[in-house]
């Protein structure tokens, strides 16, 4: 499939000030700046899932289309009945699921089953259990509410307004709203195709026989898998040497057929991180120094339409700064309305009686009960970027912000679970 001919992105999208920029800050640039870079297309309702949906899809009539039985039982005119004592009234109809029934006369039931029209003149519907049938009359007592067990015309979504609003990255309630309305087909953007970029001539990929001196790469895995939920198409470009011909070929090979290149490691100043330079000779590139821990450094740029995000080499620093940053930024320009995950406000479970004030901090962790019952969190014991094993240990998010001096149990802290990014529990 082409690319997009349209520019989507200014050159400067990502341009950003020189200085060391607070995590909201950052965010509030990306939200005002990042909007979708990929074409529509009209696919079947059943190949939807998953997929962005590109513009509203309207109601065309009431849902339901007209009141109907919530219980199997007897539809009647409320005013029929009588407060004080017992009603006994004849049943003249049976109405089923997928009849379209005559009026109701007065003083007179109809014997009905759920999802069945409500005949007109009935306004409530009296499950069977609640009643006695005896040969053509049924004998109701008092005390029914008007209206009990009738889903009225509309009441769950009314002509005219929106069943499902352009940028909702479909799931199964949502097809099942779009559905109801009639719709067969629906319009969706196409996936947004990543291209994922490893380098470094220490870098081999697992079942390469280790050598002194090897190191494999895990961070292709932990991104393809922090990609899981996003509307995207994933395009492995393996693993390019630290040599500047090599990268500038690589680069130009994915500009041509991806619309966002994720690399991580090689954007730093070293002799041989050609990534950046790369980046920057053939299009624009923007270092931005984040207050926060891990991975300070991020890079974002653009070679053409084509947006480039550089995370850090460490696996955990790679893996946090993209859900971070990179999620967001990869669901809006895949066609998603502007969203980042939610937060738990729980009690820690643990402490930190001091810590650096004036950055963002994600720690790795997860929740547990404590010995009152209470859902608490938990943090990994270490910190470090390349502990793999904190991220496998980890259910979540610990984000301690910039204001806090240090962290005391039963003190509330905010707690993402990987599941607020489409990856899942543990």
């Amino acid at each position: 499939m082409s690319k997009p001919q349209a520019k989507r992105l200014t050159n400067d999208c990502f341009a950003a000030l020189d200085t060391l920029m607070p995590h909201e800050e950052a965010m509030a640039l990306l939200r005002a700046r990042v909007r979708p870079v990929v074409d529509k297309e009209t696919v079947p309702l059943a190949a939807a899932l998953g997929r962005v949906l590109a513009e509203d899809v309207i109601a065309p009539r009431d849902i339901p289309a007209f009141a109907n039985a919530a219980m199997d039982g007897i539809a009647v005119r409320h005013a029929d009945l009588d407060p004080e004592r017992e009603t006994v009234l004849p049943v003249v109809m049976t109405v089923f699921a997928g009849d379209v029934p005559d009026p109701l006369p007065e003083r007179a039931v109809a014997r009905i089953f759920t999802g069945a029209p409500m005949p007109a003149g009935a306004d409530t519907c009296i499950m069977q259990e609640d009643v006695i049938f005896e040969g053509d009359v049924v004998r109701i007592p008092p005390g029914a509410r008007k209206g009990i067990n009738v889903r009225p015309a509309g009441e769950d979504q009314q002509a005219g307004q929106p069943v499902v609003t352009a940028g909702t990255q479909l799931r199964g309630p949502e097809l099942a709203a779009i559905a109801s309305a009639g719709v067969g087909d629906v319009p969706v953007f196409r996936p947004l195709k990543v291209a994922i970029v490893s380098s470094g001539n220490e870098i081999v990929r697992p079942g390469t026989p280790w050598a002194p001196g090897r190191i494999y790469d895990a961070n292709h895995y932990i991104l393809r898998g922090a990609m899981a939920g996003l509307p995207v198409d994933i395009i492995d470009l393996g693993i390019l040497p630290d040599e500047r011909a090599a990268v500038e070929a690589a680069f130009r090979k994915a500009a041509a057929m991806v619309d966002v290149i994720v690399t991580s490691a090689g954007v730093s100043q070293g002799e041989a991180d050609y990534m950046a330079e790369t980046v920057a000779r053939l299009g624009h590139l923007h270092a931005w120094r984040l207050a926060i821990k891990p991975g300070k450094p991020i890079a974002f740029g653009q070679i053409g339409d084509v947006v480039v995000l550089g995370l850090p080499g460490n696996p955990v620093a790679a893996f946090v700064t993209f859900l971070m940053y990179g999620w967001p930024v990869l669901s809006r320009l895949a066609g998603c309305a502007w969203r980042e995950p939610a937060r738990l406000v729980l009690p820690a479970a643990f402490a930190m009686p001091k810590r650096k004030q004036g950055r963002r901090e994600f720690l790795r962790g997860w929740t547990e009960a404590d010995a009152q019952g209470r859902t608490v969190v938990q943090r990994f014991p270490k910190d470090g970027s390349g502990l793999i094993s904190s991220a496998v240990a980890a259910t979540g998010l610990i984000e301690l912000t910039e204001e806090m001096p240090a962290v005391r149990p039963g003190d509330p802290v905010r707690f993402i679970p990987f599941g607020a990014f489409g990856i899942g529990p543990k």
